[in-house]
């Protein structure tokens, strides 16, 4: 779906948006204004601000426009200043991304790739469709018939100095994840409120 290259886009939206950019070499380079590419920045509008923040949000959990704009209908039916919060729910609710999240794939593309392949069970139905949106005592357990796939191979070591959200938790002996709470917004890369007042005009 997003098939734009990976660095060009980090070069204008930042490295936190895909795994792949995060590295000490890219950090390095684009503090120092050495990425190919690269253009002098230039003092943006709130409007160019806001949409900025909008693409960041697009890329980093990989969904549409149409997608995040429902996401945002939905959370603006929050009345007060939940708001933000209900947004962020919605985002890290999804299935791939919790994937993503309790360490089982190294990006959330690989998550969604997992997903769709039906490598999840949640509640004791296969489902493969990535925008699955998770909720408080959902189990997600990895099928049976997927356990032995090579994705899967070497989870305890993957596994051993990971620590998932206070949100998720990851059962390595059954092979499990239990959804404990609601997202709480760990995520200081991304500015919702930006977002939501983009959907606002």
């Amino acid at each position: 779906m997003l098939t734009k290259p990976k660095f060009k886009i980090c070069r204008r939206l930042g490295p936190g948006v895909y795994d792949k950019c995060q590295t000490p070499k890219f950090a390095s380079a684009a503090g120092k204004g050495l990425l190919p590419g690269a253009r002098r920045p230039k003092a943006l509008s709130e409007y160019g601000t806001q949409l900025i923040e909008k693409q960041k949000i697009r890329f980093s959990y990989g969904i549409s426009e149409r997608q995040l704009s429902n996401y945002v209908k939905k959370a603006s039916l929050v009345k007060g200043a939940g708001t933000a919060e209900k947004f962020y729910e919605e985002l890290e609710s999804r299935l791939d991304n919790a994937v993503y999240r309790m360490g089982l794939a190294a990006s959330r593309r690989a998550a969604r790739q997992m997903v769709s392949h039906g490598h999840f069970v949640v509640g004791g139905t296969k489902v493969t469709i990535p925008s699955y949106e998770l909720k408080i005592g959902d189990i997600i357990k990895i099928r049976e018939g997927s356990k032995g796939k090579g994705i899967f191979s070497g989870l305890a070591e993957k596994l051993k100095d990971y620590n998932s959200p206070a949100w998720l938790a990851f059962d390595l002996e059954k092979m499990e994840g239990k959804v404990q709470a609601k997202p709480k917004s760990i995520e200081t890369f991304l500015d919702l409120n930006a977002v939501l007042e983009f959907y606002s005009r």
